[in-house]
C-alpha cells in the first residue's frame, strides 16, 4: 500500500473552490486534450478548433469510459468505448450506434471552470472564490519566461511549499549551488503582511540575504543574493532573487498541483534576466536543484505539515516558516495538514 492510498481520502472546501495548475497552456494544442488528477478527482484537460480550453469529468455519462483515451474530432471530445461526440459546452453531438436519435440539449458531462494564466491552465474543482493568483513578473519584458517542470513529487503540498522558502537547508541539500558548506547562517529577516494584486491578504520575507557560489546558469563566480517570498495561496509561494548590484530581480513561481495529499506535481515558471543560454539549459538547472529536494521531501514524516505550536522543534531561519503555518490556519487548511 501506498502513503496516498494509506491517507483517508478528505474534503477541503478552501482547495476545493481554489484554482490549481493541470497543464502548461503549450501542451495542450488545439485539438489536443490531456489527462490530469486533482485531489483526486480524474480530470480530461482539452481545447477545441477555435482554442477554448475546457476541463472535464475524465468519465463518459454512457458507460463511464476514460474520455482522455480518446480524442478531439471536428471540434468534439470522443469517446474511445462508442463513439459519443461532445461539443465544448459537454452536449452530445453524436451517438454513432443511433446516429438518427434526438440528442439531449443540455450538457451532459460534468464539467469544471478552466483558465489560462502565466503560461499555465489552472482548474477549479468547485465554484471559485478568489482569482488565479497574481505573478507580475510574468509580464515583466525585461525578462524571459521559461517553464520548468512538473516535478512529481510523493509528499504533501505545504511540505513542498515549506522547503521552497526554507533558505537554511541551502548550504546542505544545495551545497556548491544555492549555499555553501562554510556559510551556513542565516542572517536575521523579516516577515510582513502584504495584499497581492487580485486584492488576497498573505505574507511576504523581505531583507533575506546568502552568498550563493551558483545564483543561477550566467554566475561565473560567487554572488550575494537578496531574496524575498510571497504567499497568498495556500499552495503557492513565489520566490525573487537579485544579485546586489543587478538591475532586475528574477522571479522563480511555485505552483503546486494537489493530485492528492501524499502526491504533488510542482509547476515553475522561471522569469529570469535575457541571457543566450537556451532554454533548455535554464530548465535543467532547475531540474538539478528540484532533484536535490525531491528525496528530502519524500523522507519527512509525518507526512501531513503539522500546524500545532510547537510540534517540531524550529530555529530562528524558519521565521517564514512560521507565518506560513499560521497563514495555513487562518485560512482553514485541512488538506496536507494536521490541524
Amino acid at each position: 500500500m501506498t502513503l496516498a492510498e494509506d491517507l483517508p481520502r478528505r474534503h477541503d472546501e478552501l482547495l476545493w473552490n481554489d484554482w490549481h495548475p493541470v497543464a502548461f497552456s503549450h501542451q495542450i494544442p488545439p485539438g489536443g486534450h490531456r489527462a490530469a488528477r486533482l485531489l483526486e478527482e480524474e480530470i480530461v484537460v482539452w481545447r477545441d478548433d477555435d482554442g477554448s480550453i475546457h476541463a472535464w469529468d475524465d468519465r463518459c455519462p454512457h458507460r463511464g469510459a476514460r474520455l482522455s483515451l480518446g480524442g478531439v474530432v471536428g471540434g468534439n471530445l470522443t469517446c474511445p468505448y462508442h463513439g459519443w461526440r461532445f461539443d465544448g459546452a459537454g452536449r452530445c453531438t453524436l451517438k454513432p450506434a443511433q446516429p438518427s436519435a434526438p440528442l439531449p440539449a443540455e450538457s451532459i458531462v460534468r464539467s469544471f471552470a478552466a483558465e489560462e494564466h502565466h503560461g499555465l491552465v489552472w482548474v477549479c474543482l468547485g465554484s471559485p472564490s478568489r482569482p488565479v493568483i497574481p505573478y507580475e513578473e510574468f509580464d515583466d519584458p525585461r525578462l524571459r519566461n521559461i517553464m520548468a517542470g512538473p516535478y512529481a513529487v510523493n509528499a504533501c503540498a505545504p511540505r513542498v511549499v515549506e522547503n521552497f522558502i526554507d533558505m537554511a537547508h541551502f548550504s546542505f541539500v544545495h551545497e556548491g549551488i544555492l549555499g555553501h558548506a562554510d556559510l551556513t547562517e542565516i542572517p536575521e529577516y523579516r516577515v510582513e503582511p502584504f495584499v497581492d494584486g487580485s486584492g488576497q491578504a498573505g505574507v511576504r520575507a523581505v531583507g533575506m540575504r546568502v552568498l550563493q557560489p551558483q545564483a543561477n546558469l550566467q554566475a561565473t563566480g560567487p554572488a550575494d543574493v537578496e531574496y524575498g517570498y510571497r504567499i497568498s495561496r495556500p499552495l503557492a509561494a513565489i520566490l525573487t532573487k537579485q544579485i546586489v548590484g543587478a538591475d532586475v530581480a528574477e522571479a522563480i513561481t511555485l505552483f503546486i498541483q494537489p493530485v492528492s495529499e501524499a502526491e504533488s506535481q510542482v509547476w515553475m515558471v522561471f522569469s529570469g534576466v535575457r541571457s543566450p543560454e537556451p532554454d533548455e539549459a535554464v530548465r535543467d538547472f532547475q531540474d538539478t536543484v528540484f532533484a536535490q529536494d525531491k528525496p528530502i521531501l519524500e523522507s519527512q514524516r509525518p507526512q501531513r505539515l503539522p500546524l500545532q505550536t510547537r510540534s517540531e522543534q524550529a530555529q530562528r531561519a524558519d521565521l517564514l516558516s512560521a507565518h506560513y503555518r499560521r497563514y495555513l490556519k487562518e485560512q482553514g487548511l485541512t488538506y496536507g495538514v494536521t490541524p
